[in-house]
């Protein structure tokens, strides 16, 4: 019999394809591939019908491409804590008000508190101010995880109700106001010429990155080797650190290739004595400091979930709650932690967000909570929970923001844009119970 079955699955991976067997050997997620090429498609899509129709194409420059990173930065780390949250089978409808009020307390701190007791422009302003919005996040999150894991209120309910005593808890601070400005440091936070690191620190992080792979690839082989695990063929793994790196380099070369205005490089060049002509001085953006935030961000979710008991814990009870809670696990202090951590995330996408503006106004973070849940559904998180990875959000995230700036570059208008938004939304739900027919 044991003969039979060997020859049975000896004859299935014969008869699989090429491309089958690259992604068994490589361990690359389909998925994850699927979600590449479609944002392919669409970058492809957008940057051509502005060719055909406005005789030049502007997504894929630069320029476009340095700012959509810049714009999915603030999303996309929110989307990151909502997979945790839909892997336990809640949901967070809160997050844009959340987001909206941490960013109104932050920028009172900084504009109207801080320098009345530190003075104006102080070093220390941007430091406290950001400690305070993640704070004030946290502390909103826990609430609603103390009400969802100890009082038993459906998350549905406690964050419906979230969405609107934070939306009018920011009109109330803010007294209607749009506050400004803030922090110059601040500031560089949000991005722009003056918040990137420039092209020599964008090839050392690249170059750590790369490093990091290598490393990463080195001790997963090392550990399969000591556990007496499978390897991936060599082969498979030479393919991955070159493409890697590969990729890794290309996004470093992008970023140093937006130059910065001329209009700044001139303020620049004046308030420096430097005698160059304008011309002839290029400054690369570099990484922009809201990529590198969501960049960190991802690392650190990603070895939260995959690496840690918490994450563990987390899709223990995403696959089923009670046996979790009948193997020992403490399944409401777990969700009040991802619910704390969602509103830390949250405080964090707020900092980005007031920062890119140089300002808080009251409408900030609105509709933030549909834009992430798509990202994390998009990104491949199951609304049936157990399921779900941090890449992906990040990934879901850009492709939302995808879709949105090149709509705004074709001239759709915002009902349009939100038509759109939508329909992916329950395409993407549709795909998702598709794959889990097909798996089961």
């Amino acid at each position: 019999m044991n003969s039979l079955n060997n020859s049975v699955g000896a004859d299935k991976v014969e008869n699989e394809g090429i491309f089958t067997r690259f992604l068994r050997a490589t361990e690359i997620d389909a998925r994850l591939l699927g979600m590449i090429a479609a944002l392919i498609m669409i970058w492809v899509g957008f940057h051509l019908y502005g060719l055909l129709v406005n005789g030049f194409g502007a997504f894929l420059t630069p320029r476009n491409l340095w700012n959509l990173s810049v714009q999915t930065a603030s999303v996309a780390v929110m989307a990151t804590g909502m997979v945790l949250v839909i892997v336990t089978r809640h949901i967070d409808l809160s997050v844009g008000s959340i987001l909206g009020f941490s960013a109104t307390a932050m920028a009172i701190m900084q504009v109207w508190i801080l320098p009345e007791i530190l003075g104006l422009g102080h070093p220390l302003i941007w430091v406290i101010t950001v400690i305070f919005g993640l704070m004030v996040g946290c502390a909103i999150g826990a609430i609603h995880g103390y009400l969802i894991a100890y009082l038993g209120i459906p998350a549905f309910i406690v964050t419906l109700g979230g969405l609107l005593v934070w939306r009018g808890a920011t009109f109330l601070l803010a007294r209607g106001e749009t506050i400004a400005p803030v922090d110059a440091t601040f500031t560089k936070l949000g991005g722009g010429p003056y918040g990137a690191i420039g092209a020599t620190g964008s090839w050392i992080v690249g170059l750590l990155a790369c490093l990091a792979l290598l490393g990463l690839l080195w001790q997963g082989r090392r550990k399969r080797v000591q556990f007496n695990f499978p390897q991936r063929p060599i082969w498979a793994e030479t393919f991955l650190a070159i493409a890697g790196c590969a990729i890794i380099v290309g996004i470093v070369m992008l970023v140093n290739a937006y130059y910065w205005p001329k209009g700044i490089v001139r303020q620049y060049a004046e308030a420096n004595n430097i005698d160059t002509p304008v011309s002839e001085i290029f400054i690369s953006h570099g990484f922009a400091i809201p990529v590198l935030i969501m960049l960190a961000v991802g690392v650190m979710m990603t070895f939260l979930t995959t690496r840690t008991r918490f994450g563990r814990y987390v899709f223990a009870i995403g696959g089923n709650p009670e046996a979790a809670e009948l193997a020992g696990i403490k399944t409401r202090w777990v969700t009040v932690k991802i619910f704390a951590l969602m509103g830390t995330l949250c405080g964090l996408s707020a900092v980005i967000a007031s920062a890119r503006l140089g300002s808080a106004s009251i409408s900030l973070g609105t509709l933030d909570e549909l834009y992430v849940i798509a990202a994390a559904v998009i990104g491949g998180t199951s609304f049936a929970g157990g399921v779900g990875t941090i890449y992906g959000a990040i990934l879901g995230a850009l492709l939302m923001q995808s879709l949105q700036a090149g709509m705004v570059l074709i001239g759709f208008d915002a009902a349009m844009q939100q038509m759109v938004v939508g329909s992916v939304l329950v395409f993407a739900v549709w795909i998702d119970t598709m794959y889990r027919r097909r798996a089961k």
